[in-house]
């Protein structure tokens, strides 16, 4: 099909300018619209993009704000499931992904656009993400993938290229790391990370004190929580994105939220990243404990269960299905009795729920006490024991006739 017109989702990084002069020269001068999401990355991030979009050959940069969207559509409904991929990863770059790629189906048909095109190169997840979201959104779009494509392998060779058509980037040859960040958490990878062996530096940690420096004091901060949503922070209510640049604030000074692993990546290969993750390390702990109050053993065993099938679900980009309405239809319904209030404890580095009250509460203290009480009869739990244990009593009985 002809290309006449392409959004691309742009950053302002090295990658992303040097593919919109590549797809006008190799898509018959076609018109290039740079889309830029704002999802809670940082006012530098952002600082002069529809400049330098329109200074690589863009016809025009939009930017859109998606930060409350982001939380509010993507952030909390993960949280609801408690996901968290291979035990350790937030999944903050996951869940990122589907909010930029709806967005950027939506700009291309607004734009009346042939096609879509982006930056991630064809090692990574992110292609996956992107290209399944629009698949499963406007499937008529083509998808270009320049680095699936392209002769150029190199910072080197995308600099010298941007150099040779006379097109500004402050990107260098110095770069040591790839990073990604939105609201929810930042990410490192390259640099020293490229060897297991290799301890993180101080340099690979950016939004976080080193907890070793963090205040000797700690703190308590109260969360509390609606409907499994956190909706104030220390008695004040907020909405879905400013509870969490509160948090972020807060647990960022006491090195919480630091991670550094190696994980499994769709495309088959490991990678290893270091991820900052202040605020949602303290709302995950915070959601957790309203969990141990409300949920029995069965229900939450099941939802164990789904958040290891959502984490995967999220990570693997399949957010746009429905198997993700599924479980987050199942999720909503466990969340309906997940409300309360939690105070945790911050202290270099670690995150503790300290109190935690709930009025959907299971924990009865006169059933429970190791005072006297007068609803729990003991002598109950002969009869109890006797038949849980049948299954063993019979196979010893078999064992035993058979001798």
């Amino acid at each position: 099909m002809a290309v006449k017109k392409v959004v691309l989702a742009y950053s302002g990084g090295l990658d992303t300018s040097a593919i919109v002069p590549w797809l006008k020269e190799n898509y018959d001068n076609c018109e290039v619209i740079c889309f830029v999401a704002d999802v809670g990355q940082g006012a530098d991030d952002l600082e002069g993009v529809e400049d330098k979009a329109k200074a690589s050959g863009a016809s025009k940069c939009i930017v859109k704000d998606l930060k409350e969207e982001f939380v509010k559509d993507y952030v909390y409904p993960t949280l609801k499931t408690g996901a968290v991929y291979e035990g350790t990863y937030l999944l903050g770059t996951s869940m990122a992904r589907p909010v930029i790629a709806k967005a950027l189906v939506e700009v291309a048909i607004a734009e009346g656009a042939d096609a879509i095109a982006h930056g991630c190169t064809g090692k990574g997840n992110d292609q996956v993400r992107f290209e399944s979201a629009v698949a499963a959104l406007a499937p008529q779009l083509k998808v270009i993938a320049p680095w699936r494509i392209w002769k150029m392998r190199s910072r080197e060779e995308l600099l010298n290229y941007l150099s040779e058509r006379n097109i500004p980037c402050k990107a260098t040859l110095k770069k040591i790391y790839s990073r990604d960040a939105n609201a929810w958490h930042i990410s490192t990878e390259g640099g020293e990370l490229e060897d297991t062996w290799n301890k993180a530096t101080d340099a690979v940690w950016t939004w976080t004190t080193k907890p070793e420096d963090a205040p000797n004091t700690p703190e308590e901060v109260s969360v509390k929580i609606e409907k499994g949503e956190i909706v104030a922070v220390n008695g004040k209510e907020m909405s879905a994105y400013n509870c969490l640049a509160t948090l972020n604030d807060i647990a960022a000074r006491h090195g919480v939220g630091r991670v550094d692993i190696t994980e499994n990546r769709l495309v088959g290969m490991k990678s290893r990243g270091c991820y900052e993750t202040p605020g949602g390390t303290v709302m995950l702990a915070a959601l957790r404990a309203i969990d141990e109050l409300v949920l029995d053993k069965t229900l939450r065993s099941f939802k164990a269960k789904i958040s290891e099938d959502f984490a995967q679900l999220v990570y693997d980009g399949r957010w746009f299905t429905p198997l993700c309405d599924a479980i987050l239809a199942s999720a909503n319904n466990i969340a309906e009795v997940c409300s309360g209030e939690v105070v945790l404890k911050l202290y270099k580095g670690s995150v503790t729920a300290i109190q935690k009250k709930s009025d959907h509460s299971l924990f009865n203290v006169d059933f429970c006490t190791f005072g006297e009480d007068e609803v729990y009869n003991q002598a109950d739990a002969e009869g109890f024991i006797k038949l849980y244990s049948l299954p063993a009593r019979i196979r010893a009985i078999n064992a035993s006739n058979k001798k």
